[in-house]
């Protein structure tokens, strides 16, 4: 049997180690290969294959995708993402690449999914296969680019997404998951079945890529390793423009905002079930809300005193008519939506927080939970407008990007959110509580966000 030396053992550790998407930071990697999946280079030069492997080093397992190329000399310009140098038993001195920067491996990734190419795991992997799928329906992307050009988005945490540009073609771009959730993935198939209902509100989809491997206990585990789509060159998300809006005082006219996420909102209750917010349902949010007060008060003593006060809007907000519960975007914030020119504004990213399971990231929950998602988000723009530009933000701008986004939601729905105030009030202290933790954290100067919303929610509501 063939080897390398170093062994895989040795090197791919503390590479998993320094990457972003590594989720056990300060932690040695315990992994395990529990499956992998052996592509073919047509010119049958560059080795191209995707370890999957699951790291024992946390309080919970965590499965990674790490996509190499296997090359016999090394590649200008790929030194950034070179994993290791090692010699092949039989193959000579071999330069091992991250295959998501390497061109042979991001095109090949591509036309797995587009010819919908089954992929057979190689040696020793139990159940491992993987199956291209092209995605269908009105809202599904046709001709594409096979990218002559091809390069990697930089900052993401837990996912790489490649950008494949050419000539022959609209550009491309194909997310590779890194964390790897048992289940479908929920940014695939929620944006496939908008695809599929003919939604305009989102990119369209060009196919995924599933796959098999073993579980922890020898089970067969199914879940989904990247996801291709149309990419937009050269549009600006609406943090950008609202921040750039709010240091200029200009008015953010967030209208047509609401009425793209309600009409993303109106497709996806059609696209999947929609349930009743019975008693049992309203106990368990009410729940989590508690819960991350607790974290809250725990993080933030001072916000000790407001105990009672924040209970007291849960309790109004548990009692108050409820809306239906649907599939909704569960992560929704200004920078998860982008202009597009002619098309106006598209939502992005449905995959929720990657290290949550699938199942609570696909279960049907409350639309106003995105609503107050993008509230808030709108308040933290005036706040980076003063923390980063030095810019004096009146109050009223806040206010008018907010009645703008929920007056808009409301003309495309015909419900207006502000009728369900208790609960709206609610979600919106829930997520500011939440923030207020991350800032913590993470970002101590920017706590008085926050900190001050939770105490306005609490002042117009008590």
């Amino acid at each position: 049997m063939a080897t390398m030396t170093p062994s895989f053992d040795q090197f791919l550790p503390e590479w998993v180690a320094r990457q972003r998407w590594y989720t056990a930071k300060g932690n040695a990697p315990q992994l395990r290969r529990v499956g992998g999946l052996r592509y073919q280079d047509p010119d049958g030069e560059v080795g191209i294959d995707t370890w999957l492997l699951r790291d024992d080093s946390g309080p919970e397992p965590v499965l990674y995708q790490v996509p190499l190329t296997y090359r016999g000399a090394p590649v200008p310009g790929l030194e950034h993402a070179l994993v290791a140098e090692a010699e092949h038993s039989e193959l000579g001195r071999r330069w091992v690449y991250d295959a998501c920067h390497d061109p042979v491996g991001a095109r090949v990734l591509l036309d797995t999914i587009v010819e919908e190419r089954a992929v057979d795991s190689d040696a020793g992997a139990a159940h491992g296969h993987a199956t291209g799928h092209r995605a269908g329906g009105p809202g599904a992307m046709g001709a594409h680019t096979r990218g002559e050009q091809v390069r990697v988005l930089t900052g993401e945490q837990s996912n790489t997404s490649i950008i494949l540009e050419g000539e022959d073609g609209p550009p491309v771009i194909c997310k590779v998951f890194r964390v790897i959730g048992q289940g479908r993935n929920p940014d695939v198939v929620v944006q496939e079945a908008l695809a599929d209902a003919g939604s305009t509100r989102v990119p369209a989809p060009l196919g995924d890529l599933s796959c098999t491997w073993t579980g922890p206990s020898g089970e067969e585990q199914q879940g989904h390793l990247a996801f291709a789509q149309e990419f937009l060159p050269g549009v600006e998300d609406a943090w950008r423009v609202a921040v750039r809006a709010a240091v200029a005082g200009q008015r953010f006219a967030a209208g047509d905002l609401g009425a793209a996420v309600a009409s993303v909102h109106r497709d996806l209750a059609a696209a999947f079930p929609v349930h009743e917010a019975t008693a049992p349902v309203r106990t368990r949010l009410r729940s989590t809300w508690d819960d991350r007060t607790t974290a809250a008060l725990l993080a933030v003593p001072d916000l000790e005193e407001l105990r009672e006060a924040v209970g007291a809007v849960y309790a109004r907000a548990e009692a108050a008519p409820w809306p239906a519960l649907q599939r909704i975007h569960g992560d929704l914030h200004l920078g998860q939506v982008i202009e597009a020119p002619g098309r106006g504004w598209l939502l992005l990213d449905f995959e929720g927080e990657p290290l949550r399971p699938v199942p609570e990231r696909t279960a049907p929950d409350l639309a106003l939970r995105d609503v107050a998602g993008m509230l808030r988000s709108l308040d933290y723009a005036a706040g980076a407008a003063r923390r980063q530009h030095g810019a004096d933000v009146a109050e009223e701008w806040v206010s008018a990007a907010r009645a703008d986004f929920l007056d808009g939601y409301a003309r495309e729905t015909g419900h207006d959110p502000r009728e369900h105030a208790e609960l709206l009030a609610a979600l919106e202290l829930d997520k500011a509580l939440y923030e207020a933790v991350y800032e913590v954290r993470n970002r101590p100067d920017w706590l008085p966000i926050p900190l001050t919303a939770v105490r306005r929610l609490l002042g117009a509501t008590t």
